[in-house]
């Protein structure tokens, strides 16, 4: 396991359902939990309808990611990693 001041990265994918269009889901996880945040690959509705899809690459410590990550179950998003799968 890496040190807490360890930089690391982890590349999920998230499905950000259109009821979330006006929340900065992904501006959060870098302003609020200091993460650098690459976006992959993504899949959105034409002209923003619909669900997006997102596949990010994240890097920061272990304890950054992982609250990260918490705020993204908190929001009952769809995650996928190379561990887990579903709703978080």
């Amino acid at each position: 396991m890496a040190s807490d001041n360890t930089l690391i990265h982890k590349r999920i994918r998230v499905r950000i359902p259109k009821d979330y269009h006006q929340e900065p889901v992904i501006s959060h996880l870098v302003s609020d939990y200091g993460l650098t945040v690459n976006i992959t690959a993504a899949i959105l509705g034409a002209n923003a309808v619909g669900d997006g899809w997102f596949d990010l690459d994240l890097q920061g410590t272990d304890t950054q990611i992982q609250s990260g990550l918490n705020y993204l179950q908190e929001l009952a998003l769809e995650v996928w990693d190379e561990n887990r799968v579903g709703n978080w």
